[in-house]
C-alpha cells in the first residue's frame, strides 16, 4: 500500500491540530477570491480554513430547491451521513482523521432536483506546522443532478492535510465531482476519496494535482447498483522535488456496470509520480465493461514515474483492459512541429499542453479548467526559465 511512497520521511511529531478556540476569519480568504471569480455563477459556496468552516453562502437557486449545503453538524445533528462510506477507520491515518476532524461539510441534493450551477467548496491552509482534517460528504438523491467543485490551496507553509471525501450517487443520479489541488510546495497531503454509485446512476470524478511536497490520494469507487457507471479522470504535474501519488480502485459489485479511468501525468526537475490502480470485478458482476489507462511524460532525466495497473476478475462475462506508459515527449510529434518552424521549446510546450487537454476539456467546471491550464503553463514557464539559466 505504501510502496514507492515518501511516508518514511513523515514525522507526525512535527505537526499538531489547531486548538478548538481558534476560529478562522469569516469570509473568503483573499488568495481564493481569484479562484472563485474564475468559476462564474455558483449555486453555493463554502469556505473552509484550516479545517474549520469560515463562510457559507447558499444562493436562492439552490435553497429554493431544498438543496442543503453547510456544516454537517447543523444539517445532520445526529451525524448519520458521516462515515457512511468510510466506516470505522482501519488505518492509522484514518483513525487520526476521525479523532481530529473539526467541521465536516455536507452537500445534500433531494430526489428529482437538478442543481443549475456548481456547488463550490474551497479549502485553505495557512497555519504553519498545523495538521488539518477536512471532510466533505456529498449525497445526491434519486434522479438528481449536481456538479461539485472542491478546491484545496494553501500558503507556503509546512503543514499536514488529511482530507476525506464521501460521494453517494443515489439511483439514477448524475453526480460529477471535480477536485483541484494547488497546495504549497511544503505541504503533505494524505487524502482519501470514496464513492458509491447506485442503480442506473452516472458518476464522474476528476482530479487535478499540481501542488504539495508529497500529495497522495486514494480514490475508491464502488459500482453497487445494476446499470451504474463511473468515470475517473486525473491530471498531475510535478516539478522540483514534488511527488504525486495516486492509488485507485474500480470495484464492480453489481452486473451490467461500466467504469473508465484515464490518468495523465508529467514530471520535470527531480519530481516523482506514482500510479497504482486496481479493477476488481466481483463474482456477481456479469456483463461489466471496465478500462484503466495511465500515461506519463518525463520531461527531465532526474524525474521519475511509476505506473502499476492491476486486474482482479472473478467473472468470465466481462470486457476489461488496462494500459500504462512512461516515456519522454514523443519524438514524432516534436519533429512534426519543428519541421513546420516551431522552435524546440515551444514544440515541447505545445505537446505537453495537448497531452493534458484530453482530460482538462472534460472537466465539469469550465471556469476551473481555464484557471488550471494557467497553473500548468506557469510550471512550463518556470522550466523554460531554468533551462535558459543553466544554458541547457
Amino acid at each position: 500500500m505504501w510502496r514507492y511512497s515518501r511516508i518514511p520521511e513523515l514525522d507526525l511529531a512535527d505537526y499538531a491540530p489547531l486548538p478548538p478556540l481558534s476560529p478562522p476569519a469569516a469570509g473568503v480568504p483573499p488568495a481564493l477570491r481569484s479562484v472563485l471569480d474564475a468559476l462564474g455563477t455558483c449555486a453555493a459556496v463554502v469556505t473552509v480554513v484550516n479545517g474549520r468552516v469560515a463562510h457559507v453562502d447558499v444562493g436562492p437557486a439552490a435553497s429554493d430547491l431544498g438543496v442543503q449545503v453547510g456544516r454537517l453538524a447543523d444539517l445532520d445533528p445526529d451525524g448519520d451521513s458521516l462515515g457512511t462510506l468510510t466506516g470505522e477507520a482501519t488505518t492509522a491515518f484514518g483513525q487520526l482523521h476521525d479523532a481530529f476532524v473539526a467541521e465536516p461539510v455536507l452537500v445534500r441534493v433531494p430526489a428529482d432536483v437538478t442543481v443549475p450551477a456548481p456547488i463550490v467548496v474551497l479549502h485553505w491552509t495557512d497555519a504553519e506546522r498545523s495538521a488539518t482534517f477536512p471532510h466533505l460528504v456529498v449525497d445526491a438523491g434519486e434522479n438528481s443532478e449536481v456538479v461539485v467543485y472542491d478546491h484545496h490551496g494553501s500558503d507556503d507553509v509546512d503543514a499536514l492535510v488529511l482530507p476525506v471525501v464521501e460521494l453517494q450517487a443515489g439511483p439514477a443520479a448524475r453526480l460529477r465531482y471535480v477536485n483541484a489541488q494547488t497546495l504549497g510546495p511544503r505541504v503533505w497531503q494524505l487524502g482519501r476519496q470514496l464513492s458509491r454509485v447506485e442503480r442506473d446512476a452516472a458518476f464522474s470524478t476528476a482530479m487535478v494535482a499540481l501542488g504539495g511536497y508529497y500529495a497522495r490520494l486514494e480514490v475508491e469507487s464502488t459500482l453497487a447498483g445494476r446499470g451504474s457507471s463511473g468515470e475517473m479522470l486525473a491530471v498531475y504535474f510535478g516539478e522540483e522535488s514534488q511527488m504525486h501519488d495516486f492509488r485507485s480502485l474500480q470495484d464492480h459489485v453489481a452486473p451490467r456496470t461500466t467504469s473508465n479511468l484515464l490518468f495523465k501525468g508529467a514530471v520535470q526537475g527531480r519530481s516523482r509520480s506514482v500510479y497504482t490502480g486496481l479493477i476488481h470485478i466481483g463474482k456477481q458482476a456479469a456483463g461489466v465493461d471496465a478500462y484503466q489507462t495511465n500515461r506519463n511524460i518525463k520531461l527531465s532525466e532526474g524525474a521519475w514515474a511509476e505506473s502499476v495497473p492491476n486486474l482482479e476478475i472473478e467473472n468470465n462475462d466481462v470486457r476489461c483492459s488496462h494500459a500504462s506508459a512512461v516515456g519522454p515527449v514523443d519524438e514524432e510529434q516534436r519533429y512534426y512541429l519543428e519541421s513546420r518552424g516551431v522552435p524546440p521549446a515551444r514544440a515541447e510546450r505545445l505537446i505537453v499542453l495537448g497531452f493534458f487537454e484530453e482530460v482538462l476539456e472534460r472537466l465539469a467546471v469550465p471556469g476551473a479548467a481555464a484557471a488550471l491550464r494557467t497553473e500548468i503553463a506557469a510550471k512550463l514557464d518556470r522550466r523554460d526559465r531554468q533551462k535558459v539559466g543553466t544554458g541547457a
